[in-house]
């Protein structure tokens, strides 16, 4: 029996009345079977009986003892952060007129120290050694990029250990060489010729252009984002490298970009059902909130797990905080998985969470009073968070009988806030 290449989908049939869908997405084998739904292991250590007699017992066990084998190899690879130049957001109180203007890329940042690719937190990506021929032993600043729109594909393909032949859909575009103490302008001549000289097969150097006019920077910005680009990023002329965030490099996009961390699940309904609806995330200030939009079908039925990191775009944030108009982009590469608490009462089906809420956040602003007050339902307790807007103020929770009876009791809180003045802000 062939094997599922990476993509592909297969039916077996089981005990059940309809039959199992095995998939492989980005090297994640899975099955619709509650075995394998259910366990607690990380997706990509998972297997069931269904898996095993497709694929063979023989190859999927070697499947699973190599992730387990290479996992403390994995971590021991995991270097020091590398030092980092990283962009301001761009506001209209700068000139743009003379600066360095190219494309944002949606892709994974990759600094190469004239070895291997490591990401913004030190952790390496196993580049093939077919890839990364002909890059230099220098260090080199740029993206590993597959396409606009390509951001998850990008991810799945250089988080993989095994070094796939889906690199080959990967080029490392090039926009900087940190360690030369030059103008910006002489880091770039010296990247061009470090091409030149070593020709390596999948790096290029990023196209940069000087800026005009701020006319000018809007009309770049309408024709990448016309292709589906992301955005755009000014570089200040003359400008060196250095390792921090610094106002010599600033994005320049349209919306607004977050981390956040998956807190739970919210199932689908409609076309959805039975799968992933929304992600419940946390900012790093505490403040939650439901992202259903941007998920793909297969994100649905693997979706991010509790814990992960994830980057959501979003127009603004509400008064209270909170991301308006959120669009999941992806999960992240390069951050490190959140711990998460555990709460014993909340009931789930399969993998999704079925009853945490979105916290629902009011204000009350008249004469000397500026009080916010927010609450969440989970499972069985009802979580209430309020005091003085700014504040991190107080918390409180309360336990009720059945998911049901936390849902009125909240819903009879919000009700008397109203009453009170109190206006929903999120």
């Amino acid at each position: 029996m062939p094997d599922l290449l990476e993509g592909q989908t297969a039916e077996v049939w089981g005990s059940g009345s309809k039959p199992y869908q095995l998939k492989n997405v980005g090297g994640v084998y899975s099955c619709s079977c509650p075995a394998w739904r259910n366990q607690s292991l990380p997706i990509d250590q998972r297997t069931c009986k269904h898996l095993r007699h497709y694929r063979g017992e023989a190859v999927e066990m070697a499947r699973l003892g190599s992730l387990i084998d290479t996992a403390p190899l994995r971590a021991a690879t995991v270097a020091s952060a590398p030092p980092l130049l990283l962009a301001e957001s761009w506001n209209s109180d700068t000139d743009p007129i003379g600066w360095w203007l190219s494309e944002k890329l949606d892709g994974v940042r990759a600094y190469w120290d004239g070895h291997q690719f490591l990401s913004r937190n030190g952790n390496v990506y196993h580049a093939p050694p077919w890839f990364t021929q002909g890059l230099p032993e220098t260090s080199l600043d740029g993206e590993l990029w597959v396409g606009r729109k390509q951001f998850q594909r990008t991810v799945s393909i250089v988080r993989r250990s095994d070094a796939c032949e889906s690199w080959r859909d990967v080029r490392y575009l090039i926009f900087d060489a940190p360690t030369l103490a030059q103008p910006f302008e002489q880091r770039l001549e010296a990247v061009t010729a470090l091409l030149i000289t070593h020709q390596p097969p999948f790096a290029l150097a990023l196209a940069q252009s000087v800026c005009r006019s701020a006319e000018h920077l809007t009309q770049e910005l309408n024709r990448i984002e016309a292709f589906g680009g992301e955005g755009l990023m000014l570089r200040q002329p003359a400008s060196l490298y250095e390792s921090r965030r610094s106002s010599t490099l600033l994005k320049v996009k349209r919306f607004q970009d977050c981390e956040a961390v998956v807190m739970g699940h919210e199932p689908g309904k409609g076309r959805h059902k039975g799968r992933l609806g929304a992600l419940l995330l946390q900012l790093p200030s505490g403040i939650r909130f439901a992202c259903g939009t941007g998920l793909s079908d297969a994100q649905r039925e693997l979706p991010p797990a509790l814990g992960e990191t994830v980057t959501v775009k979003f127009q603004e944030l509400t008064n209270g905080g909170v991301p308006r108009f959120p669009v999941f982009a992806g999960v992240r590469s390069d951050e490190p998985t959140a711990q998460q608490p555990i709460h014993s009462r909340s009931r789930t089906k399969g993998t999704f969470t079925m009853s945490t809420t979105p916290p629902r956040r009011f204000e009350y602003v008249g004469g000397n009073s500026r009080k916010f007050w927010e609450v969440c339902v989970e499972g069985h307790d009802v979580h209430v968070r309020f005091g003085r807007i700014g504040s991190d103020g107080q918390t409180s929770c309360k336990t009720l009988a059945s998911p049901d009876a936390a849902a009125a009791h909240a819903a009879k809180l919000v009700q008397e806030k109203v009453g009170k003045g109190y206006a929903a802000v999120a």
